[in-house]
Order: C-alpha cells, then sequence, then structure tokens
C-alpha cells in the first residue's frame, strides 16, 4: 500500500502566521554581495584553488568558500524583519553549475547553503525568543528552457529534455529537504514546462521521503505585455501550476513594484492561495543597476497590502536590508488578503487560461 507523504508541522505553523499577518521574505543576495567586493579568490577558496574555470560570480558556490559572508548577510535580512529567507542555491542545480564545470558538487553545494540560512534563522530565533524564523529553499528557472528553441533556424531543437531537467531539480530537491529547510521556493520562473519540471521532481521527491514540505511558487513577468516569456498570461500560468496546491502563488522579478500592479492585481483575485509579492528595486538604469529607494519601494508594497493583493511581501534584485526594513515597517498591522474558495471549474489553460464552467 502506497502511504501519502505527512505534512510537515511547518504548515501548520506558516498557515496559523497568514492568517494574523503579512509575512516578510528577504531580498537579493547578489545585490548585497557586491558591497562586499569580493574577487576570484574568494569564491575558490582552498577547496577549489585548482578549479580549471574561472568562477567568480558563481554566488552559490560562497556557501562552501565563504560561508561567513553567506550566514552573514541572512542575518541582516533577519534583523531587518523578514520571517522567511531564502537559501543562496538559485542556480545550484547540475545545470546551471555546468557553467562553471561544478555539476558534480550540487549536493553539497545544496546542504552548505541551508546549513548558512538555517544557523542565521537559529541566531535570530535566540536574539528574540519567542519569534519564528523560516528557511526557504531556493529553487531557480534553471539557463536552459524546455518551451523554446535557442537556435532561431530550428524551432523544434531543444538545448535540454524533460527527463534531464527532472533528474536535475530532483537532485537540488533532496539535498535542500535533507538540509531541514522549512519550504520549497520555485522562483522567477519564465518557462512554465520548466516549472512544473520541478514540481514533478518536488512531488517525487515527497513520495520518496514520506515527507511533504510546503512549496511556494513565483513567476516573473517580462514585460508590458503581461506574459512570460515562453508567453502565458499570469492567469493561464495560474491554471497551469494550481494542481500542486502551493502555499502561495505570486510574481518576482523583471518589473518593479509600479509595472507589477495590474497583474498582481490579476493573480491576487484567482489565487486560491495565499500570495506573493517581491519586485526588484525599480527597473535597471543604463548601468544594470536599481535606483528604487527603500522608501519608494515600500510606499509601493504598502499600497498592495492595503488593496488586499498580498500575503508576503518582499524584495528581489537591486533590493537590500535597508529596502526589506522598510517593507516590513510598511506592511507591519495591515489586514491580511482573504484567500477566497478553491473553485470547481475546470481551470485549463494554453497561453491563455480557459475555464470551463
Amino acid at each position: 500500500m502506497t502511504h501519502l507523504p505527512t505534512e510537515s508541522p511547518v504548515f501548520a505553523d506558516l498557515k496559523h502566521l497568514l492568517d494574523q499577518r503579512i509575512l516578510v521574505l528577504d531580498g537579493a543576495m547578489g545585490s548585497v554581495l557586491q558591497g562586499y567586493q569580493l574577487e576570484e579568490a574568494d569564491f575558490r577558496g582552498e577547496q577549489f584553488a585548482d578549479h580549471p574555470s574561472d568562477l567568480k560570480g558563481n554566488n552559490d558556490l560562497l556557501c562552501l568558500t565563504r560561508p561567513d559572508i553567506v550566514e552573514e548577510i541572512h542575518g541582516r535580512y533577519f534583523a531587518a524583519g523578514a520571517d522567511i529567507i531564502e537559501t543562496n542555491t538559485f542556480s545550484s542545480t547540475t545545470i546551471a553549475q555546468a557553467d562553471y564545470a561544478l555539476e558534480s558538487i550540487v549536493t553539497e553545494l545544496n546542504t552548505a547553503a541551508v546549513a548558512c540560512a538555517r544557523r542565521a534563522a537559529e541566531a535570530a530565533e535566540r536574539a528574540t525568543p519567542g519569534r519564528r524564523c523560516f528557511v526557504a529553499g531556493a529553487i531557480g528557472p534553471l539557463n536552459r528552457t524546455l518551451s523554446m528553441s535557442p537556435d532561431v533556424n530550428r524551432p523544434d531543437y531543444r538545448a535540454v529534455s524533460w527527463d534531464e531537467v527532472l533528474t536535475a531539480y530532483a537532485e537540488q530537491v533532496r539535498a535542500l529537504m535533507a538540509g531541514g529547510v522549512d519550504v520549497l521556493l520555485v522562483e522567477t520562473i519564465f518557462d512554465t514546462l520548466n516549472s512544473k519540471a520541478a514540481l514533478f521532481a518536488i512531488e517525487s521527491v515527497f513520495e520518496e521521503t514520506g515527507t511533504r514540505v510546503p512549496v511556494m511558487i513565483s513567476v516573473t513577468i517580462t514585460d508590458a505585455s503581461g506574459r512570460t516569456l515562453s508567453g502565458q498570461t499570469i492567469n493561464a500560468f495560474y491554471h497551469s501550476v494550481r494542481h500542486a496546491q502551493p502555499l502561495s502563488v505570486g510574481i518576482n522579478c523583471a518589473l518593479g513594484a509600479r509595472e507589477m500592479r495590474p497583474y498582481l492585481e490579476e493573480l491576487a483575485q484567482i489565487a486560491e492561495c495565499y500570495v506573493s509579492c517581491y519586485p526588484n528595486a525599480g527597473l535597471p538604469n543604463a548601468f544594470g543597476g536599481y535606483d528604487e529607494t527603500p522608501e519608494h519601494m515600500a510606499d509601493d508594497l504598502h499600497a498592495f497590502a492595503t488593496d488586499g493583493f498580498v500575503n508576503i511581501v518582499g524584495g528581489c534584485c537591486g533590493s537590500t536590508p535597508d529596502h526589506i526594513a522598510a517593507i516590513a515597517s510598511a506592511v507591519k498591522n495591515l489586514p491580511v488578503r482573504n484567500v477566497p474558495q478553491r473553485s470547481n471549474a475546470m481551470l485549463l489553460s494554453g497561453l491563455e487560461p480557459l475555464i470551463v464552467a
């Protein structure tokens, strides 16, 4: 007889808090790391001193070579008021690490990342008795896509297969789960098929381990068209992933909060779960930087909260602990978004949604 995975106690803990107040997610890791002015030697450490490829820019690797800095950044976000911080594992899959010829260390990478985050969470809880701090295992979108060809002359070609993506995600999820994450966060989704492979891998690992943790899902709308890079509207995307029964679904990256508003409003109206929003600190400037101040970003997210759009807020590219502190203050004591009843209609999707009542 097959037994259903047992739900982690974290489900009850998070739902209890989410029904009481808006929770705060952390901000960007890369933006803060830039302030440390790290060099190639920091990324190599002793373990990778003789590695044949350049490693500078592989931020996930710092969980092994400079865990002190990664842990410090997590701690700064908790000090700013974050309830949930993400592991530094956005690119910790064999597919993404192939760019650095580091496919073999993926399990070690994820394990170290969870340890950094968990130490910071435990320190924050000790500093404020009774506080609950959560660690979300960050699962990025990959640098290859299942829905689109990288070769305009061969539209049928794919640089990666479903099985390869599934295997890569499953390896990451096993390590994150074994390390002790509270939540799994599939984020910055630009290709729904990639995300569905991640969700399939997650469910497979839940069955393997006999344990289920909450799953958060966050999509990125790439421009003013209101669609993902692979062409789906926000409504169609939600129909594509609602079968996973996520704890939350939301929008992050690509846009600043103001540009994100119409798509977040639409998602808030249809999502039968909690809704998250962690935008960039404005749109990139001519130099690739982000100019949105903590105060302006906090004002925008305050408006989302007062309009009943969100249950979880935070920051993405360009955001810092100062941004998160301002956001946490701005949404404090504001009412939570009410989650609508789950629909019994058949909700289908291609690039557009289809509702069969």
